[in-house]
């Protein structure tokens, strides 16, 4: 297994490199334009920089177009049946929770309403659990119980807890974090919950909207083959321009969700509610269908303990969702390094949790995710590079009207994808070379994942503790 993992980086990063050798051999081997005379270099010395002033040839241009689009297509296509067989299939040893085999396990019966149980896990978060608490007692659907799960809390966590009316679940020699602190919670709670009492997880750091436990009922009656929903997420306000970068990201996640009508990306752990069927089903397939120890919900070695939740549904064939009515204000983190070391270990998670998996037809779309980035962290570094190359060795700056085109279109896309944002996130999208480094760090961080990956270097879980919620707003 440990040899699967390490070979995880090496592949994504290698078929990526092939990717973009190939469009490069592709172009290059085009007839040449005429163009000017490139001047020599400034700082260069002798060395020639060879630049062509016109637009590829036409039929290169239509063929990356094609290309294109034919895998975006071939991706999609390919989900979609994925998605339509494990929809149908009866096969309940491999996939317990198919919609099909839940229909007809159900049929006829009544279970009573859908209820709400609400785990909080906290650690030492005094600065925003309150605020939790609240958004929670505020909706307009009222959780049946909320648990805040303290694990080795030092800090008032655990009386603002009790303060705000609440119970309180104290771990005992939790030694593997959040997965660690939930599974003793889960444990606890879930031999009580009937098929309709459903169980939902967020983190302390987040508000829920008014209306999300409303609209996450409404969904699971609707529907009793759905086995879970998931919030979607946008960011809190503050932070400058670090926090304006993020909450344009989360923007666009949201408008893709959207796009895709709800289907899961990632069941996050900002607010996300199970059937106790689902959770269940997980637990008993851990060390057969799944990786994890039987018995355990939350798989106590992955650093992302959401994305590998929602793997591991996936492949139990479970029906999930993440509706627009179901929305959730979450964290930015408040610096470049607290940022790094977020999504450092989004990043490393999420390529052992593909380890762990390897090829399924479930991780499929995982996969080519993770090898759309890498070509992008080759594209976008060789476009940066060719632009401070340009500019070190030649005489005068050359204006490429076709590549100008390409900027303008790309930054269209920058305003038009983050326009449910607001007037901030719009200027910020125009900007377009402030956004390109932001792209340009989550790539490093991509690279860092993966170099870490491959070498197999101890991850680390670092939990980053947010500011009081009274210094975020100002009060």
């Amino acid at each position: 297994m440990q040899m699967l993992q390490r070979a995880v980086g090496l592949a994504i990063i290698g078929t990526a490199a092939l990717g973009a050798a190939a469009l490069w051999v592709a172009v290059a081997s085009g007839d040449p334009a005429v163009g000017e005379r490139p001047s020599e270099g400034l700082l260069f010395g002798v060395w020639q920089v060879f630049y062509d002033t016109e637009m590829p040839p036409r039929r290169v241009l239509i063929a990356a177009v094609g290309v294109a689009l034919l895998l975006a297509a071939g991706v999609a296509a390919l989900e979609r049946r994925l998605l339509s067989r494990a929809r149908r299939s009866e096969d309940g040893s491999r996939m317990p929770l198919a919609p099909k085999l839940v229909m007809a396990e159900t049929r006829g019966e009544y279970a009573g309403p859908v209820t709400i149980t609400v785990l909080i896990p906290a650690h030492n978060e005094e600065g925003c659990i309150a605020e939790t608490l609240k958004s929670l007692q505020s909706q307009s659907l009222p959780p049946a119980r909320i648990i805040v799960v303290a694990d080795n809390c030092t800090d008032a966590t655990v009386r603002i807890a009790y303060d705000a009316g609440v119970e309180v679940f104290e771990t005992v020699d939790n030694a593997h974090k959040k997965a660690g602190g939930l599974n003793q919670a889960l444990a606890e709670v879930l031999p009580g919950q009937g098929d309709n009492d459903c169980v939902m997880v967020m983190d302390a750091d987040t508000t829920l909207d008014a209306g999300f436990l409303a609209g996450a009922a409404r969904r699971l009656t609707d529907d009793r083959a759905l086995m879970a929903v998931g919030g979607l997420f946008y960011g809190e306000d503050g932070f400058g321009l670090i926090g304006q970068f993020q909450r344009n990201e989360y923007t666009r996640y949201q408008r893709d969700l959207r796009r895709r009508r709800g289907r899961v990306f990632v069941l996050t752990g900002t607010a996300s509610v199970f059937r106790p069927r689902a959770l269940r089903a997980v637990a008993a397939e851990r060390g057969r269908i799944l990786p994890g120890v039987p018995g355990d919900v939350y798989d106590t070695v992955a650093l992302t303990e959401d994305n590998e939740l929602t793997i591991a549904l996936k492949t139990l064939g479970a029906l999930m969702i993440s509706p627009s009515e179901c929305t959730v204000v979450t964290e930015v983190m408040p610096s470049w390094s607290a940022l790094w070391a977020q999504r450092l270990r989004w990043q490393r998670g999420a390529l052992e949790n593909l380890g762990a998996y390897g090829m399924r037809p479930q991780t499929f779309r995982y996969w080519m995710q993770q090898l759309g980035i890498g070509y992008g962290v080759i594209a976008l570094g060789s476009y940066l590079l060719l632009i401070i190359l340009m500019v070190l060795a030649t005489s005068d700056w050359v204006w490429f009207p076709f590549w100008i085109g390409i900027g303008l279109v790309f930054t269209l896309e920058r305003i038009v994808t983050v326009w449910r944002g607001g007037r901030g996130a719009r200027l910020l999208g125009l900007s377009l070379f402030p956004e390109l480094f932001y792209a340009m760090f989550l790539n490093v961080v991509f690279l860092k994942g993966i170099l870490d990956l491959t070498l197999a270097r101890q991850a680390t879980w670092k939990h980053i503790v947010q500011p009081d919620s009274r210094v975020r707003t100002g009060v």
